[in-house]
């Protein structure tokens, strides 16, 4: 019981200090706007894909969504989510592979609200709408690019 204890002391330990760099802060970072739109569909393997915009200090960049999620998915819907970028030093630092762990669902139509991180430590707090069907508990990737 005691090598048990030691072994998940060890485990929480270790994924703390894995975790750590990447809830880093920059020292300067500014924040920008996001509206982004998605549609996904799939049973067992969702596939979603979209478009959105990022102003950052007055500028509009154009940006492409690409995501899959792994796990129990089924069904189809399309979110129109906004919301904020944080901890951008330049508006390149949106791009990269964000990811959540997450259970959700849409019947309809509902509120939902997602917040991600990326490598960089640009963090996306969006909120929005879904329309569809989608039922999902599953591991998600979101892959987010300058066009």
């Amino acid at each position: 019981m005691i090598g048990f204890r030691r072994a998940f002391r060890c485990g929480l330990a270790a994924l703390a200090v894995t975790l750590a760099p990447a809830s880093v802060t920059p020292v300067w970072a500014a924040t920008g706007t996001v509206r982004i739109e998605v549609v996904k569909a799939g049973f067992i393997v969702g596939v979603g894909g979209g478009r959105g915009t990022l102003v950052f200090q007055g500028r509009r960049y154009p940006l492409r969504v690409g995501g899959l999620s792994l796990g129990a998915t089924i069904g189809a819907s399309k979110a129109d989510l906004v919301g904020r970028a944080y901890n951008l030093r330049r508006a390149s630092d949106i791009a990269g592979t964000y990811t959540a762990v997450g259970a959700g669902g849409a019947v309809g139509g509902g509120a939902s609200g997602i917040r991600l991180q990326n490598a960089r430590g640009v963090v996306l707090d969006l909120r929005g709408r879904n329309v569809g069907l989608e039922l999902n508990a599953s591991v998600s990737g979101v892959e987010i690019g300058l066009r």
